[in-house]
């Protein structure tokens, strides 16, 4: 594998690849420009099945697996959902992998009660088809549908209480887990953060248990504990004090032994994602035109069939199983080693592009509460220490910024967008005069349960994460965004590269270091 650099653009520097949401462009950027590039994609692990074996038999900070079965006992198996990987696996997910050899070790125990519950949280429900790509053909015809279901956070009737928090935070689950002898949680971690103890309460718990995790105070508080602690390699957002009470409250109450796989950086639908521009063969020049132009043409339907098709090439670079904490440690040194790129100080303008997959997205292009958060909260997040902007820096963002929601998924984003941004864009007003009422809205509630949408206050976290980063910077100017809508975010709408540059000259002066993140894949930037 070869590690990430940057390169400073100069004349012989060929125009770069650039996502913009459904499409992708060639850029040229001005001279001295930094450009971060991420590894590439790492080998994987010789024998996936052997890996899973081993992750089971020699655990980090708990017994094997085996000793923790007994007859008799009631197992519960929780399966992290579609946010991650993203883009989604081609072919067979190694977490129905995972789960194959789990639920063979469980019955070579005589262990006959189990039950497996997708850790979807305040996400959508996942339809069943997507179940069974997750957990594989074979486990899905043996459980689904009465020992294998999506969690439902509004199922009063199935959440039980199991603790209360440090800070008096009661903490409800899912009554399976609560119940259960041993959980064991299955799931593959692609980002800093993900994972943990704290995590797997966000995708089993309800509204009142994870109001304190996701609250501005808390994700302020937490990007503040990164920033001066090392930043995303210790995790982020879900791993704030807020969620570590609260996960510290499900490690008393069950056990559980966690099994994690990380992936590398493979992430389709062409070589050209992760070859730099100067080693494109022709075919790559033709694959990256044609991909950009093909989409533009396609047009909306169109566009959407092909974005829920992309997957990814995954290789499995880890598997480990243990305590939860234990092993989300490990999995964030093996997304370090793949990910990290040295970058020497602060710019004072950062050029990130969206591409068109994302954790919430459900394979249509990002509206624009989710590209904001894709820019504000996941990008601008992924870095070791110190953001790569400077304090009042600019962040220019490739991405059309258009106001289509999917009534499917997103019914209270249309409403959100409409209503609630309409009045404020700040965070702390937000939740303050907005939250209540959406989270606990009857319709929302009902569509979450018996549709496939997020959950009413889904948005409302979302855009608590971008506030960090709102916090940070002075400008941010979304090239090729909708006026309209950029101004109802808050933010400034630019035709070219060169229009932001001038739109943010105020911030920034006429002359300013420029760091362009070229991603994707994901990269984690160590700023010295």
């Amino acid at each position: 594998m070869r590690p990430g650099f940057v390169l400073e653009v100069d004349e012989r520097t060929p125009p770069l690849l650039v996502h913009s949401g459904a499409g992708v462009l060639l850029e040229r950027f001005p001279l001295g420009t930094r450009v971060v590039y991420p590894p590439q994609p790492r080998p994987g692990v010789a024998d996936v099945d052997a890996a899973i074996g081993v992750a089971l038999s020699e655990p980090v900070g708990s017994a094997p697996l085996s000793a923790l079965l007994r007859p008799g006992m009631r197992l519960a198996i929780s399966v992290d959902d579609l946010r991650t990987p993203q883009p989604r696996v081609r072919g067979v997910d190694v977490r129905g992998r995972i789960l194959e050899q789990v639920l063979s070790a469980a019955a070579a125990a005589g262990v006959d009660e189990v039950s497996l519950v997708v850790a979807n949280g305040l996400h959508r429900r996942l339809a069943a088809t997507e179940v069974a790509g997750i957990v594989g053909e074979r486990v899905f015809r043996s459980f689904w549908p009465t020992q294998l279901t999506c969690h439902d956070a509004e199922d009063g009737g199935n959440l039980v209480e199991i603790g209360v928090s440090d800070a008096g935070e009661p903490v409800e689950v899912a009554r399976v887990v609560a119940q259960a002898d041993l959980l064991v949680a299955v799931g593959i971690v692609q980002g800093p953060g993900q994972g943990g103890a704290g995590a797997l309460v966000e995708g089993l718990s309800s509204y009142a248990s994870l109001r304190a995790v996701h609250s501005v105070a808390a994700v302020t508080q937490a990007a503040a504990a990164g920033a001066g602690g090392g930043g995303v390699a210790e995790g982020r957002m879900v791993q704030g004090a807020a969620a570590g009470r609260v996960g510290a409250v499900l490690g008393a109450a069950v056990p559980v032994f966690a099994v994690m796989a990380t992936v590398n950086a493979a992430v389709g639908p062409g070589p050209f994602l992760t070859r730099r521009e100067w080693e494109w063969s022709p075919a790559d020049s033709a694959l990256a035109f044609g991909v950009g132009r093909g989409l533009e043409l396609l047009g909306g339907r169109g566009r959407a069939r092909v974005l829920r098709d992309v997957a990814g090439d995954y290789a499995i670079t880890s598997v480990t199983g243990g305590e939860p904490q234990a092993v989300a440690v490990a999995a964030w040194a093996a997304l370090d080693a793949q990910q990290r790129v040295d970058v020497d100080g602060q710019s004072d303008v950062v050029v990130v592009g969206l591409p068109p997959f994302g954790a919430y997205q459900g394979g249509a292009p990002a509206d624009p509460v989710l590209a904001a958060h894709g820019a504000l909260g996941d990008v601008f997040a992924r870095h070791r220490g110190r953001p790569v902007v400077r304090e009042n820096g600019a962040m220019i963002v490739y991405h059309p910024v258009a106001a289509r929601f999917s009534q499917l998924h997103q019914p209270s984003y249309v409403d959100f967008y409409e209503e609630v941004l309409a009045e404020s864009s700040d965070p702390a007003t937000i939740e303050a005069k907005f939250e209540r009422q959406y989270a606990t809205d009857p319709w929302y509630a009902s569509l979450y349960r018996t549709s496939l949408a997020h959950h009413g206050v889904h948005p409302f976290h979302r855009w608590y994460e971008t506030a960090p980063a709102r916090a940070h910077l002075a400008e941010v100017v979304f090239v090729g965004g909708d006026r309209a809508a950029c101004a109802r975010l808050g933010y400034r709408a630019a035709s070219t590269l060169a229009d932001a540059l001038e739109i943010v000259a105020g911030s920034v002066g006429r002359d300013p270091s420029i760091t362009y993140l070229h991603s994707p894949p994901q990269l984690i930037a160590d700023v010295r």
